[in-house]
């Protein structure tokens, strides 16, 4: 059983809020990381995902949660009865000011993502993410990437490892889903396969009222996103070049990430108001072995020398920041950046205080002035906000790029196996 980083500050959000909601991708590691905190605080368990519970709830909300007789409790799989949620709500309004931690609800679906569920709790309830495996568990260490790029200065342990481009593939095609970390080539093949199955004839259909023939329509859509990692999300490109209407493809996309199959980066831009709404998301797979495994990529070999390695490792980067950010001392957000001359920027990190750090990803061991281009010109664009412009490479060492102004450094993409 692997330690998950997070789970301290689960304990402690479940002392601070009333309800707490875990989310994040089928078979990450929620159901396992419930059942030992309700273990170790002495909460109930139940899950949704069980016949008779999933009855009693959908049938009569208020007179199951009225059968929990006043006790903490873990609803698992609480995505499929969001039935529940007005009754919740009211038992939370009847509890007294120093109660805390009544509810711990995981779900497999963000069903609290949108404005209607998040006004039914307000104030109430805190969220977790718990993405599959980062690097950093997998290796049982408590490094976190997040704190390490916000400290007054950026030095590398003693302890950073020398990880070949080799390895850095490989963990593309592990993943981090923790089942099947210890299994063989062919018996991953066939928990993808299997798992893929689950949410395509499953939890889809629990989310997304699909009519038609939406499981041949999601068996073509779902590659083609894992072919476009790391690249600007274009909803005509998609469904011109799979022969879809563009509107339903958007709306599947919109699904696939409710359900954490995919993960959409906003471009970042001036006004705040406007990011969610200028410019082109980009689209990166939750999970890069996931992606792999529909990509046909097995081997480290084959990943390498195919068009996609770039792609996939900037989405792992990415996704690694995601993972981080569940316990990390400080939040961030997460964006990318591309004007209208084509300078990009990989990820864009923004502290609450507003200021920025710019990532570039570069799958190379060498790094030149050049590779800091896109990083300059998004300086330029933000002035004071920008701290520090970083690009992560496969080389060794950390080296200063600074040009008098800002500071800028080549950082080892090996200081996530720390």
């Amino acid at each position: 059983m692997y330690k998950r980083n997070s789970e301290k500050l689960i304990i402690e959000l479940l002392h601070d809020f009333r309800i707490l909601y875990l989310t994040g991708p089928r078979q990450a590691g929620k159901t396992t990381l419930a059942r030992k905190i309700a273990q170790d605080l002495g909460m109930q368990y139940i899950s949704l995902d069980e016949q008779s519970a999933f009855a009693s709830a959908q049938n009569d909300p208020q007179g199951f949660i009225d059968s929990l007789a006043n006790q903490p409790v873990v609803l698992d799989e609480f995505q499929y009865a969001p039935e529940l949620i007005r009754a919740i709500k009211l038992a939370s309004d009847n509890l007294s000011p120093q109660e805390r931690g009544r509810f711990f609800l995981t779900g497999s679906a963000d069903i609290f993502s949108s404005a209607k569920t998040q006004e039914a709790l307000p104030g109430h309830m805190a969220r977790v993410e718990l993405y599959p495996l980062s690097v950093t568990e997998k290796q049982a260490s408590s490094f976190n990437l997040i704190d390490f790029l916000l400290a007054e200065k950026i030095s590398l342990p003693d302890n950073l490892p020398l990880i070949s481009r080799e390895q850095i593939a490989q963990a593309l095609i592990d993943g981090g889903y923790p089942e099947i970390q210890d299994k063989g080539s062919r018996a991953k093949q066939i928990w993808y396969k299997s798992y893929l199955h689950g949410r395509l004839f499953k939890d889809f259909e629990s989310i997304y009222s699909a009519k038609g023939d939406y499981h041949t329509k999601l068996e073509s859509l779902i590659p083609y996103l894992a072919g476009l990692s790391g690249n600007l999300l274009k909803y005509a490109s998609v469904a011109n070049d799979l022969g879809q209407n563009d509107k339903v493809v958007k709306s599947y996309i919109e699904a696939l990430e409710w359900m954490f199959i995919i993960k959409r980066i906003h471009p970042y831009v001036k006004n705040r108001a406007k990011r969610q709404t200028i410019g082109m998301a980009k689209v990166h797979m939750v999970d890069t072995g996931l992606a792999c495994h529909l990509l046909g990529l097995k081997k480290k070999e084959q990943l390498l020398d195919s068009m996609y390695y770039g792609g996939m490792l900037e989405n792992f980067v990415v996704m690694e920041c995601f993972k981080h950010l569940a316990w990390s001392e400080e939040t961030m957000k997460i964006y990318h950046f591309r004007d209208k001359r084509k300078n990009e920027v990989d990820i864009v990190l923004e502290q609450e205080d507003n200021r920025l750090i710019g990532i570039e990803v570069k799958a190379s061991s060498t790094i030149r002035n050049g590779d800091f281009k896109g990083l300059q010109k998004f300086a330029e664009l933000t002035g004071n906000q920008f701290k520090c412009g970083l690009v992560f490479y496969t080389g060794s060492r950390l080296l200063p790029f600074g040009d008098g102004n800002r500071p800028y450094f080549a950082v080892p993409l090996s200081i996530l196996w720390v």
